[in-house]
């Protein structure tokens, strides 16, 4: 791969991994609720997940998500199931701070495996790949996407991990706290929105 490739990697990646998502929202809501050292496992599982995903696509996966219409489909209707019912506990989250025996951060292997549920996390996966992996030499080129993908995976992470953490003062009052949660769930309910109705072939 030339220099001017991995710079278009990057600057995709950038741009697909720093905005907004289930992942980025439920980051943003764990470092509000839970802070970051908490969220760090949560954060680096996303971090990570997906570009282990990607490398494993690269290698012959996506071929076989391609060309399999149940199998995408099936992905497309669970996983929108499953991000309605995750809005849903986003929406009513508890207050930071608060005494909620039963309220725990992501673990990093459950991150991970979010990521192979995530019908956005596979649509991503599957155009950078389209885009950037000829078969050439396609571990060479499945291992610059993901490692492209796993050091801007961190920054994004992170990031969003730590506005959450910035943003517990400010959910002092129970009417901001709604405010917050519902605008992370909101964030979700629009990539359903849109995934429903998007063409996860391509």
């Amino acid at each position: 791969m030339t220099l001017e490739t991995v710079i278009a990697i990057m600057t995709l990646a950038a741009a697909t991994v720093w905005t907004p998502g289930p992942n980025n929202a439920l980051l943003a809501s764990s470092g509000a609720r839970f802070g970051y050292r908490r969220t760090l496992p949560h954060a680096m599982g996303v971090a990570w997940g997906f570009p282990l995903m990607c490398f494993c696509m690269a290698l012959g996966l996506g071929e076989v998500f391609r060309a399999e219409p149940l199998i995408r489909e099936a992905l497309r209707w669970v996983g929108a199931a499953l991000l309605l019912w995750i809005a849903w506990k986003t929406l009513n989250a508890s207050a930071p701070g608060s005494d909620d025996s039963h309220a725990k951060p992501w673990t990093f292997f459950q991150a991970m495996g979010f990521q192979w549920i995530n019908p956005k996390a596979w649509m991503m996966a599957i155009s950078m790949i389209s885009q950037f992996v000829t078969g050439e030499n396609p571990l060479l080129e499945a291992a610059v996407v993901s490692g492209v993908y796993a050091l801007v995976g961190l920054t994004s992470s992170s990031g969003w991990a730590l506005f959450g953490v910035a943003m517990q003062r400010f959910l002092s009052t129970p009417l901001r706290l709604k405010l917050f949660n519902g605008l992370m769930a909101g964030l979700i309910v629009i990539t359903v929105a849109a995934l429903v109705t998007s063409d996860l072939s391509v």
